[in-house]
């Protein structure tokens, strides 16, 4: 059975994205600035171990336009060459209704994501990750969710978009690793105790 982690980069209130979309808060050293190499490093690391990933339209879209081909860029940095390689090659599966065709080792899902995910789940495979905040929202409220990696910058954008939903139920989680780096930014891992 696979395991689903649902990680993002997060404000210290909560948000994946503050109003707008605007996601200019999750550079490393504030506003508008690239992460850290280190913790450009560790979203690296994580697609590299990720054997499918799952993205919901909103995410796919802003993912997308950048990464198939940001390898190519003049001036791409030896971790954007190795990031973008390991993110054309890892298989994807974007939920949407709107979108009919997408590329780079990716297909389209455009039935109930929680039936699918139960699915891929049940496969004997390995580890996926979740992106995108509707998407993991459903996952979340219908238990599917193994794992949270929460990468906290501090910083506070006052609204947006949610990393957490409303849940029916607590769900009860167990810290199994931490990791401070530059700039103040923390993640935290979790594991949903069953």
């Amino acid at each position: 059975m696979r395991t689903l982690t649902f990680g993002m980069n997060v404000t210290v209130d909560g948000y994946i994205a503050a109003p707008g979309d605007d996601l200019g808060w999750s550079g490393g050293d504030g506003p508008d600035s690239p992460p850290s190499d280190e913790l450009f490093q560790f979203w690296s690391d994580r697609v590299a171990a990720t054997s499918l990933s799952l993205y919901g339209r909103k995410l796919w879209e802003a993912m997308s336009p950048h990464w198939p081909t940001a390898d190519q860029q003049p001036g791409a940095t030896p971790a954007e060459i190795e990031y973008a390689r390991r993110w054309r090659d890892m298989p994807k599966v974007v939920f949407s209704s709107t979108l009919s065709a997408v590329d780079w080792n990716t297909r389209v899902v455009a039935g109930d994501p929680v039936a699918e995910i139960t699915r891929l789940k049940a496969e004997d495979a390995g580890p996926m990750d979740i992106g995108g905040a509707t998407l993991a929202a459903a996952a979340m409220r219908a238990g599917l969710i193994d794992e949270y990696v929460i990468v906290t910058h501090p910083v506070l954008v006052g609204g947006g978009t949610p990393f957490f939903t409303a849940l029916d139920n607590w769900v009860n989680l167990n810290l199994v690793q931490s990791k401070t780096f530059p700039g103040g930014v923390m993640m935290t891992r979790y594991e949903t105790r069953r």
